[in-house]
C-alpha cells in the first residue's frame, strides 16, 4: 500500500487471496465488504459522527431484538456481558441452568462475581424445559435465572419463550430476573426480548451477527435496570446504569471498537433489507438441509429430537472419524468445520450454518464432505 500521499482517499486490501471459509460456530464467516467497511477514516468517540453513527445503529439493533427497551453496545466479548447480568441483576441468589460447556461458563461467572446460587444441571445435548426450572425456582429464594438460548458446544436451543411463560406464572415470578445467553442465537434464532418478557438478553458480533469479533450487545428490560439500581458493587466497566445514561446520548462511557461500528451499521443495514422473517427461514432451512444429510451419511443427531439449533448442528461421531483428517481434507476445498468442544472434542463435530452462510455454500460443503467419505 502507498502511503506516501497522507490525503489519499484510496486504499487496497492487503487480504491475501487464500481463504478458507468457516463452517464453524465462530468466529464465523464475514463478506469482504463488511471486513472493508472497518476501513473507514477513524473519527473521535466524543465527536458528532460518532454519535450519529451510534444513533444509526441503535434502531436497526433494537429490531433484531425485538425490543423497545434499552440495547447497550459494549467492546468486549459476549463473556463481558456474562459479567454486567451478573453484577447488574442479582441481589438474592441465581438458579444457572447448566446444559453445556458454555452455560457452565455462565454459571461459574456468577459464582465468581461472589453471587450466591445454585445449579440446575442437565444432561449435555439436552434442552433446559420450563418445568425443570420452576420446580427448582419454587422455594422461592432466587430473584434471578441464567440460562443460554442456543449452547453452542452442543446444538440445543431450550424454549426461551415457554421458559418465561412458566416463570412469570409463578407466584413471585415477575420479580424474577431472566437472564438470558443468545451468544450464538441472536440474528439467526428468534428470541423475541418484549414479546417473551425477558430482562437481559445477550448477544456478541462474531457469531450469527458475521461480524469480527470485538463487539457485544444487549437488551436489557425496564424491570432490570430498576433491579440494578438496588444492587450494590456493579463494578465499573458493566455497570447498566452508566452504560444506560451514555447510550441514550448516543455514546458509551468508554472508547467504542468504533472501526467495528462501522461494520456493525453496514451489516445491519443488510439485515434489515433481508428481514428478520427471511433471515430466520433461512437459518432454519440451512439447519434441516444438514440434519438430512447429516443422517444421510448416517451421522446420529446429538440433540435431543425438537430441539435442534437454526444456527450450529451438532454431530455425534458415532462412525468414528477422524475429525482432523476430515478438516485437513476440507482445507484442501478452502473450507473448515468444528471439532467437539471441550468434553466432547472427538466425541462429536459441529456444522455451522450461521451469519451469512448460504444454502449454495452449505451444500458445497456437503459435497466436499462428500469427496472425503467417498
Amino acid at each position: 500500500m502507498n502511503t506516501s500521499n497522507p490525503d489519499s482517499s484510496k486504499h487496497s486490501s492487503v487480504r491475501p487471496d487464500k481463504h478458507v471459509k468457516l463452517f464453524i460456530p465462530g468466529p464465523t464467516e464475514v463478506r469482504p465488504e463488511i471486513l472493508d467497511a472497518q476501513a473507514q477514516w477513524m473519527i473521535g468517540h466524543r465527536m458528532p459522527e460518532c454519535a450519529d453513527l451510534i444513533g444509526s445503529i441503535l434502531p436497526k439493533l433494537s429490531q433484531v431484538f425485538f425490543t423497545n427497551q434499552t440495547v447497550l453496545i459494549t467492546a468486549s466479548s459476549g463473556t463481558g456481558l456474562w459479567e454486567a447480568a451478573v453484577r447488574n441483576c442479582i441481589n438474592k441468589k441465581a438458579l444457572t441452568c447448566v446444559n453445556g460447556a458454555f452455560a457452565s461458563r455462565f454459571s461459574d461467572v456468577v459464582g465468581l462475581n461472589g453471587k450466591d446460587m445454585e445449579i440446575l444441571s442437565v444432561p449435555w445435548g439436552q434442552p433446559v424445559l420450563p418445568e425443570q426450572i420452576v420446580e427448582r425456582l419454587s422455594t422461592g429464594e432466587f430473584d434471578a435465572v441464567t440460562v443460554v438460548h442456543n449452547e453452542t458446544s452442543t446444538g440445543a436451543t431450550s424454549p426461551i419463550k415457554e421458559i418465561a411463560q412458566a416463570i412469570r406464572a409463578m407466584p413471585g415470578g415477575e420479580d424474577i430476573m431472566i437472564l438470558v445467553d443468545s451468544v450464538s442465537g441472536l440474528s439467526g434464532a428468534r428470541i423475541e426480548m418484549d414479546a417473551w418478557d425477558l430482562d437481559v438478553v445477550l448477544s456478541s458480533s462474531q457469531k450469527a451477527f458475521a461480524l469480527p469479533p470485538g463487539l457485544a450487545f444487549c437488551a436489557v428490560s425496564d424491570r432490570a435496570m430498576a433491579k440494578a439500581k438496588t444492587v450494590p458493587a456493579r463494578g465499573y466497566y458493566f455497570d447498566f446504569i452508566s452504560l444506560a445514561k451514555s447510550i441514550a446520548k448516543n455514546q458509551t462511557p468508554a472508547t467504542p471498537a468504533v472501526s467495528l461500528l462501522y461494520a456493525l451499521d453496514l451489516q445491519l443495514d443488510n439485515m434489515m433489507a433481508e428481514g428478520m422473517e427471511n433471515r430466520f427461514a433461512r437459518h432454519l432451512a440451512m439447519r434441516d438441509r444438514t440434519l438430512e444429510w447429516s443422517k444421510s451419511k448416517g451421522f446420529e443427531i446429538f440433540v435431543t429430537p425438537g430441539y435442534e439449533s437454526p444456527t450450529v448442528t451438532c454431530l455425534a461421531n458415532n462412525l468414528e472419524i477422524d475429525i482432523s483428517a476430515l478438516n485437513k481434507y476440507l482445507r484442501g476445498h478452502g473450507m473448515i468445520i468444528s471439532n467437539g468442544y471441550g468434553d466432547l472434542k472427538g466425541k462429536t463435530l459441529r456444522i455451522a450454518h450461521m451469519g451469512d452462510i448460504q444454502m449454495y455454500e452449505m451444500e458445497e460443503l456437503f459435497a466436499a464432505m462428500d469427496g472425503f467419505f467417498a
